[in-house]
């Protein structure tokens, strides 16, 4: 069972800018905050109550007090909605900051206790990850005070976690030039493949090359890619078609599955993607003229840390990985 401690907003409430109208007299659980912000994100009892795992009674219970101490509704309550008043808004943004900072105090009390001092968080772009676990166990052996947590990254907008700070460093496809990020080492290099419809007519050939993308058309990313990355993963021209057309725009991996099972599309993609991705309405064809896809380490050129430079020693020092 989690208990969750006691906190006196008064005292947390001061590194924040909130009006006298949010004094609360009394200590406040953390819970209970984080109740008010769920609810205030979520905006509805239920999805709360579920998202939590607590009962729904527990949550109206925990808004009612909360308005009882401060004298005002926090939110607006109908039959068919919930809203958020004026003040429940400026709470709302007040305490957003401070719970973030409890959270984080937590999480560094609770890796000190484990004789740790940070963790390294990856955000991997490509599914291979299980692949890459004798470099996981190399670099948590040589660097036990550091923990290591591996996450998914999008490829729209693929920097934007890594300039946010959400991860320390990303998995990424080569070439990464981009001023303010640094390009690690080479971590993974791997022929590619074209996914396919199960029942495209493509499918009767052994091979293809990359001309039948100009044929077909491909899917394109919703929001704007650098070119230079675009092009390095989905052509935008080949030798002799010209132009590859962007069928659909697409946001996710399973966005772009979804397309390509439907005939809308043909996409070029990473060799791994075959046994990571296998599905039975989807297909993958060898494309005999496309260059290998090398993947990296990319970070942050002014977050660079130790345990950064040590993740990319241990890459360094074991050697990529390459497909024969």
């Amino acid at each position: 069972m989690v208990v969750f401690p006691v906190i006196r907003i008064n005292d947390a409430l001061r590194y924040a800018p909130v009006s006298a109208a949010y004094r609360w007299k009394a200590d406040v659980e953390l819970r209970d905050i984080e109740i008010f912000l769920t609810l205030a994100e979520e905006l509805h009892f239920g999805r709360t109550a579920e998202r939590l795992r607590i009962t729904h009674a527990r949550v109206s219970q925990a808004i009612k007090q909360q308005e009882r101490k401060i004298g005002a509704d926090l939110f607006y309550r109908t039959s068919r909605t919930v809203r958020l008043t004026p003040i429940g808004e400026q709470l709302r943004d007040d305490l957003r900051p401070v719970y973030r900072e409890l959270h984080e105090s937590m999480r560094r009390a609770s890796l000190a206790a484990q004789g740790k001092t940070g963790v390294l968080r990856i955000g991997m772009i490509p599914s291979f990850a299980h692949d890459l676990r004798p470099f996981w166990d190399a670099f948590r052996a040589r660097h036990p005070q550091w923990g290591l947590q591996i996450r998914h990254n999008l490829f729209v907008e693929p920097f934007k976690p890594l300039r946010s700070g959400a991860i320390d460093v990303l998995v990424a496809w080569f070439p990464v030039e981009e001023p303010d990020l640094t390009a690690g080492p080479v971590i993974w290099t791997e022929p590619r493949a074209l996914m396919v419809a199960a029942e495209h007519e493509l499918v009767e050939r052994e091979s293809v090359c990359l001309d039948v993308l100009g044929d077909y058309g491909v899917c394109g990313p919703s929001v704007a890619l650098p070119d230079y990355w675009e092009n390095t993963a989905v052509p935008f021209s080949t030798p002799r078609r010209g132009a590859v057309p962007r069928n659909t725009l697409i946001t996710t991996w399973e966005d772009m599955a979804t397309v390509i099972a439907d005939g809308q599309a043909i996409q070029p993609v990473h060799w791994s993607a075959i046994r990571y991705n296998a599905r039975p309405d989807i297909a993958y064809l060898r494309i005999r003229d496309a260059p290998p896809i090398s993947w990296g380490l990319v970070w942050r050129s002014d977050a660079e840390t130790p345990a950064i430079r040590g993740l990319a020693q241990v890459f360094r020092d074991l050697g990529a990985f390459t497909f024969d």
